[in-house]
C-alpha cells in the first residue's frame, strides 16, 4: 500500500448528500423550459460533470444553456441549505485525515462558490487547502486537468496522491492524472457501478478511507479490496 501524502475529495455523492436535490433541480429545469423529462438514472449518469457539459448534450445553443443553468442554480440554491447534509462520518473522516498531516483538497464539477457553500454548510468550510471547481478549469472531469491543477497548487506529486470519488468520472479523472483512486459506495453508486472503471481501492465506509490513508487514530479491522 502506498504512503499517501495528499488526499483529494470529490464533493457531491462523496462528502455531502445532495443527490436528491440535484435530481430535482434537473427535473425543475426540464419542466420550466419544456424539455423532455429524463429518468433519475439518466440524470445520475451525468453526475460528476458540469452543468454546461450535461446541457450541451441536448443543444449547442449557448443562450439556451445559459438560461437552463440559471434556472437550475436558482432552484438549487433556494433549497440547498434545507436539503443538503454530510454523509454520516464524512466530516470526522476529513478532519482526521487532515489532522494526521495529509494535504487535503476538493476537486468538484460544481462551480467554486457552490462548492464552498456546501462545505461551509456541513462544517468543512476551513478544511480544504485548495478548491478546484468547474469554473477553474478548461477541461472538467473526467479530464485530468482538475486533479492536476489541485496538485500544482499544493506543490505535491501525483504518485503519493489519492483521489476519492463516487462516480466513474472521478475514477477516470484520477487515473488520467496518474494518482491513486478510491471509489466510495456510500453515495448514489454501488460497487457494480464502480467495478466498470476499476478504482485502485473500494471504501464502503468513511472509517475504511481513514484507515486506507493511514490516518486512523485507533486500531480497527481494515476491509479494503484493491
Amino acid at each position: 500500500m502506498p504512503h499517501f501524502q495528499t488526499v483529494l475529495f470529490d464533493l457531491d455523492g462523496t462528502l455531502i448528500d445532495s443527490v436528491d436535490l440535484i435530481v430535482d433541480s434537473y427535473h425543475h429545469v426540464y419542466q420550466v423550459h419544456g424539455l423532455s423529462p429524463r429518468s433519475r438514472d439518466d440524470i445520475l449518469a451525468g453526475m460528476g460533470t458540469p452543468l454546461r457539459v450535461v446541457f450541451g448534450t441536448i443543444t449547442d445553443d449557448t443562450g439556451e444553456i445559459d438560461a437552463w443553468i440559471a434556472t437550475y442554480r436558482a432552484y438549487n440554491l433556494t433549497h440547498h441549505d434545507a436539503r443538503v447534509r454530510a454523509y454520516p462520518g464524512t466530516v470526522d473522516m476529513v478532519n482526521r485525515i487532515k489532522a494526521a498531516g495529509h494535504r487535503v483538497g476538493l476537486v468538484t464539477s460544481k462551480n467554486r462558490l457552490g462548492a464552498a457553500r456546501g462545505l461551509a454548510l456541513v462544517g468543512l468550510g476551513d478544511t480544504m487547502e485548495v478548491i478546484v471547481g468547474a469554473d477553474d478549469v478548461v477541461n472538467p472531469k473526467p479530464h485530468p486537468e482538475p486533479v492536476e491543477r489541485a496538485l500544482n497548487q499544493l506543490g505535491m506529486p501525483a504518485e503519493t496522491c489519492l483521489f476519492v470519488g463516487d462516480s466513474h468520472h472521478d475514477i477516470h479523472c484520477g487515473r488520467s492524472a496518474g494518482v491513486w483512486t478510491a471509489g466510495v459506495t456510500w453515495g448514489p453508486f454501488d460497487r457494480r457501478h464502480l467495478e466498470m472503471v476499476v478504482p485502485d481501492y473500494y471504501c464502503d465506509t468513511p472509517e475504511e478511507l481513514v484507515q486506507l490513508t493511514g490516518a486512523a487514530s485507533r486500531p480497527g479491522e481494515l476491509r479494503l479490496e484493491a
